[in-house]
């Protein structure tokens, strides 16, 4: 693509069959099947922005997600604050030091946030940071619980 060209974005869909999620993520056009991630999944696994995936279009003409091609190097938590909403003078407070972490998150309803780890940056200090406050649940997106603790859950 040229530095001059309009770059094209679609809609990549990704299905969880086992917790029965479906979810599409915003992509780049790069070249044949291959898309880049443009926003972080809220539900899909083992995915993070920037990464680089195959897909095809399905038979109701949506693109399905087959698999990563390439990692961008990106890591992706997902947070849901149980006891408040992510506007909350609380929530700020651990938005914020994700922030100073130089971590980056979007947001989807009040209370689910999903974290972008960039390559730089330790994944153990953002878990440790997460571990200690209260009224969060948090989870392993990309990567799974299972590849770091190779335990299933």
């Amino acid at each position: 693509m040229s530095s001059g060209s309009k770059q094209v974005t679609v809609k990549v869909r990704f299905r969880d069959l086992a917790h029965k999620n479906t979810e599409t993520l915003w992509a780049t056009i790069i070249e044949g099947d291959r898309y880049r991630l443009d926003n972080s999944p809220f539900f899909a696994y083992g995915v993070s922005w920037q990464d680089i995936v195959e897909a095809r279009s399905a038979s109701d003409n949506v693109l399905e997600y087959i698999r990563c091609v390439k990692k961008s190097g990106n890591r992706t938590l997902r947070v849901i604050f149980q006891d408040y909403r992510s506007d909350d003078p609380c929530a700020e407070e651990v938005l914020a030091a994700l922030r100073n972490l130089d971590c980056s998150y979007e947001g989807m309803q009040p209370r689910l946030i999903s974290i972008n780890i960039p390559p730089q940056v330790d994944l153990s200090n953002v878990t440790e940071f997460l571990k200690r406050q209260s009224g969060l649940q948090w989870e392993y997106a990309d990567p799974t619980y299972e590849q770091v603790t190779g335990r299933v859950q």
